[in-house]
This record gives C-alpha cells, sequence and structure tokens, in this order.
C-alpha cells in the first residue's frame, strides 16, 4: 500500500531563532509580563501603520470589546456589522451588552456591502463595526462617510489585515492608520505577524489610548512599570471597573521579530495569490478572489468558490484525502447555536430575524458564500510544487464530487457576480 503523501498544511507560522532568542532574552531578563517590550512593540506597530496610538491587549477580542466600550457602546444600543465573520466579531458586540445587527456581505470581497447599511441603522444604533475579512479591506470610504452623516461611531475588525492598504485621497495608506475611531488587529499564529496570541488597538485618539491602557489592567490608576521604577512608596487605586486583558513581555518580543519579516511575507503572498489565480482559472466554474481598484488585500487567506452543484465537505474531504488541507468559508454567527439563544437583528427595521431553519433571507450572500467557498492553503514557506498539488487536488475533487449532496445550511440564495 504506497504511503499517504504529505498533507500541505492550512497554514505555517514563519518563526525561528530570532524570534527564540527574543523570547530567551526576555525570560532571562526578569521582566515578562507587560513591560518594556509591551512599550517598543507598540510604537514600532504604530510607526509601521502610521498611527498615533497603538495599545497592545491579549488578544484581537479583548481588542474589539475595549474598542466598543471606549467609544461608548452601552447594555441596549446596537451596532451594525456582519454575520460572516469569525464568531468574535459578534461576541465582543454582546460583551457589551448591546445588540448585533447583521449586514449582508459582497460576494466576491466577503466584506460588509456598504449600500446595506443605512437601512439597518435605527435610533438604538451607536456604532458601525465593520470586517476587513480575510485581509481584503473593506469600503472605509463609503462606511466611514455614513458614520460621520449619522454621527455614529465607527470600529475597525482588522484582525486579519496588518500590511492591508486602501487608496485614500489618491494615495495608498496601511489598514490601522486609523480611518476610523479605532482599528482592531490579531496575533493569532494564522496571520501574518504573530505571538502566538494578542492584539492591538490604533487609533488617533489619545484620550481613547488612555481608556484602552486603564482598562486593560484592571483600571489600575498606576501601572506597576511606573510603581516599580519609582523612588517612593505608590499607592495604586482602582478607580473603573476594569480586565486583565495585557500582553506579556514575551509575547511582543517575539512580535517585534515578527514585524521586521513582514515586508517579505507580503511579497511572497502576493506572487502565490498571482499565481493560484492563474492556475485555478483552468478549473470550470471556480471564482477566484477579486481585489477592488482601491484595495491591496495582504493575502492573510485564499478563499474560493466552488462550482455550482459540487458539494462543499465532499470537496474537502477528497482534498484531505489527497494530502492537502483546506478550510470551509467563513462562518456566519447568526447560524450557530450560541445565537439561537442571544438578541440579534438582520436590519429589517422589525427586530429580531423571523427566517425559518437558521437561514436568514436577508443574509443569502452571506450564507452562500459559507456554503460554497473554501480557503485553499496559504503561507510563507509554500512551494510552487506544493502549489501544483493543491490545484491538482482541487481539480480533481471537483470532477469527482459534482453533484453531491451539499452543506447541511445550504439553501436558496443570490447569484455570485
Amino acid at each position: 500500500m504506497p504511503d499517504r503523501p504529505r498533507t500541505i498544511p492550512i497554514l505555517r507560522p514563519t518563526t525561528g531563532e530570532e524570534e527564540a532568542s527574543a523570547a530567551r532574552r526576555v525570560i532571562l531578563s526578569g521582566w515578562v509580563t507587560q513591560g518594556p517590550e509591551v512599550a517598543a512593540f507598540e510604537r514600532e506597530f504604530a510607526d509601521y501603520v502610521g498611527a498615533l496610538h497603538a495599545c497592545a491587549v491579549s488578544s484581537c477580542t479583548t481588542a474589539l470589546h475595549l474598542a466598543l466600550l471606549g467609544v461608548g457602546v452601552q447594555p441596549g444600543d446596537e451596532v451594525v456589522t456582519v454575520s460572516h465573520s469569525f464568531v468574535a466579531t459578534a461576541n465582543a458586540i454582546r460583551y457589551t451588552g448591546a445588540v448585533p445587527v447583521f449586514v449582508d456581505i459582497e460576494p466576491r470581497t466577503f466584506n460588509i456591502d456598504p449600500q446595506l447599511i443605512e437601512r439597518a441603522i435605527t435610533p438604538r444604533t451607536r456604532a458601525i463595526l465593520c470586517v476587513h475579512q480575510i485581509g481584503m479591506p473593506c469600503h472605509l470610504g463609503t462606511i466611514s462617510e455614513i458614520a460621520r452623516r449619522r454621527n455614529l461611531r465607527l470600529v475597525e475588525d482588522a484582525a486579519c489585515a496588518i500590511g492591508s492598504e486602501i487608496l485614500h485621497q489618491g494615495k495608498w495608506e496601511k489598514i490601522g492608520l486609523p480611518h476610523s475611531d479605532v482599528a482592531c488587529f490579531s496575533f493569532h499564529p494564522r496571520k501574518l505577524v504573530t505571538t502566538g496570541d494578542g492584539g492591538m488597538l490604533t487609533t488617533r485618539d489619545a484620550q481613547l489610548d488612555a481608556k484602552f491602557r486603564l482598562l486593560r489592567q484592571h483600571g489600575m490608576s498606576v501601572p506597576d512599570t511606573v510603581r516599580h521604577g519609582a523612588a517612593t512608596v505608590i499607592f495604586e487605586s482602582y478607580d473603573e471597573l476594569g480586565y486583565n486583558y495585557r500582553m506579556s513581555d514575551i509575547q511582543a518580543a517575539v512580535g517585534r521579530e515578527q514585524l521586521k519579516r513582514l515586508p517579505g511575507a507580503l511579497e511572497r503572498r502576493h506572487q502565490f495569490a498571482a499565481r493560484y489565480s492563474a492556475l485555478l482559472a483552468q478549473i470550470p466554474g471556480v471564482l477566484v478572489p477579486e481585489q477592488p481598484t482601491w484595495a491591496r488585500t495582504n493575502w492573510q487567506s485564499y478563499c474560493i468558490y466552488l462550482p455550482e452543484g459540487v458539494g462543499q465537505r465532499a470537496v474537502m474531504q477528497a482534498m484531505l484525502d489527497a494530502g492537502v488541507s483546506t478550510r470551509r468559508g467563513i462562518m456566519c454567527a447568526h447560524r450557530e447555536p450560541a445565537y439561537a439563544r442571544q438578541p440579534w437583528s438582520c436590519g429589517s427595521g422589525e427586530g429580531r430575524c423571523a427566517c425559518p431553519g437558521g437561514n436568514c433571507e436577508r443574509l443569502r450572500n452571506s450564507e452562500r458564500a459559507q456554503e460554497r467557498s473554501i480557503v485553499l492553503p496559504l503561507y510563507d514557506r509554500l512551494t510552487e510544487e506544493d502549489q501544483d498539488r493543491v490545484v491538482a487536488a482541487l481539480r480533481d475533487a471537483v470532477m469527482s464530487t459534482r453533484n453531491l449532496p451539499a452543506a447541511k445550511h445550504a439553501g436558496g440564495g443570490s447569484e455570485i457576480v
């Protein structure tokens, strides 16, 4: 019986001796929690994206929570966002006691459809939480204008978007500048910059930045870095309910080395994405990602639509059997069991969605994207030979699984154009 081929993973973080040495240096320094390395990482990250302020935290989920609290989201408010995102986007809204109002996506960019935002706004709306899905920038220009005109706060879920850019007022600017009140990033291992886990908030607003720094450390009035360096005894106070959302110095030291790798990682991913698109053009019915003329994605993930009549799970299983890992299309929070027990709205202006069976007529593009798309392997150390194997496995899987039953949630949906 022949040996099973080496499995090509969906991703593989790029780490090496530089990151190991940085972590070792911090471990031996005696200061391993939030301290000087975190401060240095914040400065370097802010410089990279062009932000005035950057605040490191324990994850992008905690960054989103603090961002929403910082812009004043309270229990009973509504936040306009997408269901078609990792569940943390909606969860962060619920952590504040607010209600997520889900808007459908543009099929080819996987991002919020800005033409649908205004009809989702009610007198209870406090903020818009837009997502740069899998690194593809959403239409910030249009969304920012809506937020300004309707006197709403705007938060960017930029979890996947480090290194992505938009064309703004005639020049290319990095996501995270930010072009909103706050942008939130992730350093999970699936991202281009990883600290194992972690997050960052960027803002132009010094008061917001101070708020984030207070809340991430239990609401402590005097940071421990100040107390440890003081020549006199200092008693701190806890004047506000805060959280333990800190990043460690070990993580930050790794993040600083990862930032140095980012330009090379971006260049390689752009090359791999262009090669994927050329190779996949040979498979009838496969739709490859589209990049708007005003956006430059970092290609955090490469997500395709499968041809009509092809079962998503069957294709993924066939590719796994051939030694190629994939992931399903981006999830829809409104379809998850937890959100059968959580309040949410689909922007109809009629309160909670009444559509049966976990599907929503107003979120058809989101549901169709979940059912018909898959994510292909893409990481820095991918080779052309690996890509050839991925495409060959996809071609064979599509041919062998055509017209098999679709996914569990399959239902009616709009055409992908």
